[in-house]
C-alpha cells in the first residue's frame, strides 16, 4: 500500500518519521524532515511500520541531489550539510531531553569542513564469483556485497590505492596455490588504514601482528598497533582531544588528577597531562592488554608520569585510585558503561567527569544515572563521522555539593 506522508523530523539512525491517516508512526528511510512524500509499507509492526520511499511530492530546502547512496550507511548524502547539522542536534536533545537530563545550551564542536573523504580507516567484504571481485560494504541487513571502486567516505589516499588492493586482493583469490586460496576466502575481509606518517597500510583478516601506525593526536606523536582502535576522522578528533584537555585545564587546580577509562591507547588521557605541561597525575585503565602496552610506551615518548592497567572496568573498580581531586574521562565503545560501573562511579568520591559516546542512546543512558548527584556543565557534539547517522558526543559534569 503506498501512502502520502509528510515526514517531521529525522530520528536518530536517519530514518524519516511522520504518521499515516490512521495515525500509526510510519519510518521512511531516505526521506527528511519537512518533507511531503508517498510511500510504500513494507513491515507492519506492533505500533509503527516501516516503509520503502517512492517518490517526494514536495522536498526540503534542504535536499541535493547526491542520487542513489553510494555506499551502505550514508543515511544523509542527498541532505545538505546545513540539515545533518540541525537534525543531529535535534536528535541529541530529544535523546537528553526523553531521558530527563537537565542541560543549558548544546555546543557544537565541529567540523563544518571536510564531509567526505575524510576515513583514515576502511573495511571491505569481499568474494570472488565466476573470476569477478566484489570488493565493499555489506548492504545493510543483508550478505549482498555491495562493490567500491571508489569510497566517497575514505581519504584521498586509500581511494588512490584501491585499484591496487583490488588486483591483489583478486590475484590471491584466483592464482597460487589451492590452501593459499582457500584461505584467503575464509577470511572474507581486507582492512585498509592511512596515517600521515606510515602511508597506506591493508591486510587480509586479522592485522599482522607486530605492524606499528605512527599516528598525531594535537600535534604530538602516538603508536597504535595496526589492529587497534584510532578515531576514523583524525581532523574532527583533534578537535575532540582539544576540547576535553580544554575542560580538564578549567578543573585542574581543583581536579589535577586524571583517570582515563576505556583508554585505549592513552590518547585523551596523555593529551591532558601533556597540555597542562605534565602536572597532575594519571591513571589509566583498558581491557585491551596491547592498548595497555602501547598506553605505557606512548607516555613515556611523551615524558608523562602515568599508571596504566589492563582489565574490564566493571572489575577494576576498587583498583582504580579515584579521590576528590580527580577528574575522570570516560570513552567507552558504543554500547556504552558495563551494567552497575555508571552507578559506581557516582558513588566514587570523583568530582568531575567527562563523559564521551559516539552512540545518543546509550550515552544518554549512561549520563542520567549521574544527574541526581552531578550538574551538567556542557553538552559538546562533534560530526566525526558526516554523512552516516553517527555523532560524537562530550559531557561535563561535575559533582553538585562543589556548587553548594
Amino acid at each position: 500500500m503506498i501512502s502520502s506522508v509528510y515526514i517531521a523530523k529525522n530520528v536518530y539512525g536517519g530514518d524519516g518519521i511522520g504518521r499515516l491517516g490512521d495515525g500509526r508512526v510510519v519510518f521512511v528511510p531516505g526521506a527528511f524532515a519537512g518533507e511531503q512524500v508517498k510511500a510504500e509499507i513494507v513491515a507492519e509492526k506492533r505500533g509503527y511500520v516501516r516503509a520503502r520511499l517512492v517518490s517526494v511530492e514536495d522536498p526540503s530546502p534542504e535536499r541535493i541531489s547526491y542520487g542513489s547512496l553510494p555506499v551502505p550507511g550514508m543515511v544523509y548524502a542527498n541532505l545538505s550539510l546545513k540539515g545533518e547539522l540541525e537534525a543531529k542536534r535535534s536528535q541529541l536533545a530529544e535523546a537528553f531531553e526523553r531521558a530527563r537530563i537537565p542541560f543549558g545550551k548544546i555546543s557544537f564542536g565541529g567540523v563544518e569542513g571536510q564531509s567526505l573523504n575524510y576515513r583514515n580507516k576502511v573495511s571491505y567484504h569481499f568474494r570472488c564469483e565466476r573470476g569477478v571481485l566484489r570488493m565493499g560494504y555489506h548492504r545493510e541487513s543483508m550478505h549482498e556485497i555491495v562493490d567500491v571502486e571508489s569510497d566517497p567516505l575514505a581519504r584521498a589516499e586509500i581511494n588512490a590505492k584501491l585499484p591496487e588492493i583490488r588486483r591483489d586482493v583478486q590475484a590471491l583469490l584466483t592464482q597460487g596455490s589451492r590452501q593459499v586460496r582457500e584461505s584467503v576466502e575464509r577470511k572474507a575481509s581486507v582492512t585498509v588504514r592511512w596515517t600521515l606518517k606510515s602511508g597506506v597500510q591493508w591486510w587480509i583478516g586479522d592485522a599482522p601482528a607486530g605492524t606499528v601506525l605512527k599516528e598525531t593526536s594535537m600535534g604530538r606523536p602516538f603508536d597504535v598497533p595496526a589492529g587497534g582502535f584510532w578515531q576514523v576522522n583524525p581532523e574532527c578528533a583533534d578537535l575532540l582531544a582539544k576540547a576535553v584537555a580544554s575542560k580538564y585545564a578549567s578543573w585542574r587546580d581543583c581536579a589535577p588528577d586524571v583517570v582515563d577509562l576505556y583508554c585505549g591507547v592513552g590518547v585523551l588521557g596523555l593529551g591532558c597531562i601533556a597540555a597542562s605541561g605534565g602536572k597532575g597525575r594519571l591513571f589509566g585503565a583498558e581491557s585491551g592488554r596491547q592498548a595497555v602496552e602501547f598506553a605505557k610506551k606512548n607516555a613515556a615518548r611523551l615524558g608523562v608520569s602515568a599508571t596504566f592497567a589492563a582489565g574490564e572496568t566493571g572489575r577494576m573498580l576498587k583498583k582504580i585510585p579515584f579521590s576528590p581531586s580527580s577528574t575522570v574521562v570516560c570513552d567507552p565503545p558504543r554500547g556504552g558503561l558495563e551494567r552497575g560501573v555508571a552507578e559506581a562511579l557516582v558513588r566514587s568520591p570523583a568530582s568531575r567527569f567527562i563523559m564521551v559516546g559516539c552512540d545518543v542512546a546509550t550515552l544518554a543512558r549512561d549520563v542520567s544515572k549521574f544527574t541526581r548527584d552531578f550538574d551538567v556543565e556542557s553538552v559538546t557534539w562533534f560530526n566525526m563521522f558526516p554523512r552516516t547517522a553517527s555523532f560524537e558526543t562530550m559531557v561535563c559534569l561535575s559533582r553538585k555539593t562543589l556548587r553548594a
